[in-house]
């Protein structure tokens, strides 16, 4: 089901602004020590409305927890949910999976969270599922020596197409 356009979704951004990092880019290789967060980088992509990211950087608090969202509709109402919950290590980017190597350096994120991904259920569209092989050569890009992708599907499919 498609998310309705949100009323006032500029402000509405303006005011979680400081959630928000708009030049992920230039943060390449520093996100802790900018964010001033001696623990781990997670990343989590496609964070949808926000629960799993503000459930796991409330108990993280030492940790920094990136959630990806590129549609901007939800990416709103995760980072109004954030800064609700007053969390200092959750930061939002609202960009596509494929660029996430322009983003970190190599060896920068320690765990990748993949929580019910859209299954792409045609096979002409299996190159969209955040488990395709372009995908993970990203991952494996930033992920450090022993970091881990953790997935949560409902999708049989999704889940035998991810096993191979």
């Amino acid at each position: 089901m498609r998310m309705r356009k949100k009323k006032n979704l500029i402000p509405r951004m303006a005011a979680c602004g400081d959630l928000l990092v708009t030049d992920p880019a230039s943060l390449r290789g520093t996100w802790r020590q900018h964010f001033e967060k001696s623990g781990k980088l997670y990343l989590e992509i496609g964070c949808g409305k926000g629960q799993f990211a503000v459930g796991t950087a409330a108990r993280c608090p030492d940790d920094l927890l990136v959630a990806v969202e590129k549609t901007p509709d939800v990416l709103l109402l995760a980072m109004e949910k954030a800064r609700d919950a007053g969390l200092e290590n959750l930061r939002f980017i609202g960009t596509d999976a494929a660029t996430l190597g322009d983003a970190f350096a190599p060896d920068e994120v320690s765990r990748i969270y993949l929580n019910f991904s859209d299954p792409w259920p045609p096979k002409n569209r299996a190159k969209r599922r955040l488990t395709h092989p372009n995908f993970l050569r990203v991952y494996d890009g930033i992920l450090c020596p022993g970091g881990e992708i953790r997935m949560k599907t409902d999708n049989r499919a999704l889940f035998e197409f991810s096993l191979c």
